[in-house]
């Protein structure tokens, strides 16, 4: 009797692995979530209000402000300064001075509540920019669209641009 049982686990087993390696290699190629964040770097499901309580929380630990990017995925220009603000000449001052939060307004009508509530006209353009303080205090916002010709600005106008903001909205310690 020990020996059939053994021999039907054994069975049981072989069938379990052979069934669970042939599922995996049916599965359709997926594209990398790195690949889909570079393509896309606008979270549709993200929650913006709670990206931003938690990233206020994160700022006050770690004393530096937050840097809130409102913009699109069907942006160039928002595109273009997400790469910028990733691996341009700005990045490592980005990296080392706030804490980011990407908005998504998708066409003008998602999250707009929240870029008024830090007085970002987005009518003037996108991408915008906020830089709170971690107590939520607005310390820079763009209000004419400075940002909204990112791409004509390049690596370095954007630098330039962000550099002046960030020596605008240094936290107190």
């Amino acid at each position: 009797m020990k020996l059939i049982n053994t021999a039907f686990t054994a069975a049981v087993f072989a069938t379990f692995a052979f069934c669970t390696s042939s599922a995996n290699a049916q599965k359709p190629a997926t594209p990398d979530n790195a690949a889909i964040a570079k393509a896309n770097p606008y979270d549709d499901l993200a929650d913006a209000k709670l990206d931003i309580q938690q990233a206020l929380l994160q700022a006050k630990m770690n004393k530096v402000p937050v840097l809130i990017v409102f913009g699109a995925n069907w942006c160039g220009d928002c595109k273009m300064l997400d790469s910028a603000m990733k691996t341009g000449s700005a990045a490592p001052m980005i990296t080392r001075d706030f804490k980011v939060v990407k908005v998504n307004v998708g066409k003008f009508d998602k999250n707009v509540d929240i870029a008024e509530k830090y007085g970002v006209p987005l009518k003037k353009g996108i991408p915008a920019i906020a830089i709170l303080s971690p107590e939520s205090t607005v310390l820079f916002a763009t209000k004419a669209g400075e940002l909204a010709e990112a791409r004509k600005m390049g690596d370095a106008g954007v630098y330039d641009f962000l550099k002046k903001a960030a020596a605008g909205s240094k936290v107190k310690s």
